[in-house]
């Protein structure tokens, strides 16, 4: 893949990391439109990286921001039990409100690269899925997907902001979200045509991991068909 790290200038001072992953045609003056990837607790680890590559592989230019930087930049943590804590202590730490700046930052820096396309969307997975919703509000992109966004149902609030295309998908077994909570994101955007929720039966929160025990196959490749005809539609 065409890929590389750059940097991101914060809108308080300071600067990030961003993981760059361009469409195969980039290198011949190709472009994409654009996604900004938003991690889960792990940090921009190699599955979200692996991810970034797979849409970038699918024609879209990717950025995935390191959002736990101020706290500890470039964090990469696996699955097992030592690292999933220390992926909760940091989202438990970290500054919403100016993680919700840097995406806003991640935002302009995609649209000013000269392989993006003009039209960007933000997806995310868990805690990236519930930022992915605030990107909707907050960020201006053009769409948004949000898988399995813990907390989204405390943020809907925002809901009142969004203009523009939502995808969500859900567990139908969720062990952190409950249905309750998958009930009040419905009956928010229930007259809006342009807002899809999907929920996969059976599967459990983080089901589109394929390095988790919980990845679920044909939920995942069902999600992933979806977002990718729901990116087409709208950002494409």
């Amino acid at each position: 893949m065409n890929s590389r790290w750059i940097d991101i200038d914060a809108q308080d001072g300071g600067r990030f990391k961003g993981y760059l992953s361009l469409p195969r045609q980039a290198a011949k003056a190709g472009k994409g439109p654009g996604i900004v990837l938003i991690q889960e607790i792990f940090g921009v680890n190699s599955h979200i990286r692996a991810v970034a590559d797979q849409y970038a592989s699918d024609g879209y230019t990717v950025l995935a921001p390191d959002m736990f930087w101020r706290m500890q930049p470039m964090v990469d943590l696996g699955y097992g039990p030592e690292d999933f804590q220390k992926g909760i202590a940091y989202m438990q730490r970290m500054d919403f409100a100016a993680a919700m700046n840097d995406l806003v930052a991640s935002v302009s820096v995609l649209r000013s690269l000269p392989e993006c396309a003009d039209k960007v969307a933000s997806l995310g997975y868990c805690m990236g899925g519930m930022l992915s919703f605030l990107c909707a509000a907050n960020a201006g992109v053009d769409a948004a997907v949000c898988y399995y966004g813990g907390g989204i149902h405390t943020q809907l609030a925002e809901a009142a902001k969004i203009k523009c295309p939502l995808l969500f998908h859900f567990a139908g077994n969720d062990s952190y979200i409950p249905s309750s909570a998958v009930d009040a994101v419905k009956q928010t955007f229930v007259r809006r045509d342009d807002v899809r929720i999907d929920v996969y039966p059976g599967a459990d929160h983080g089901f589109n991991c394929w390095d988790r025990p919980a990845y679920k196959q044909q939920s995942a490749a069902l999600a992933r068909g979806r977002s990718l005809a729901f990116l087409a539609t709208t950002i494409s």
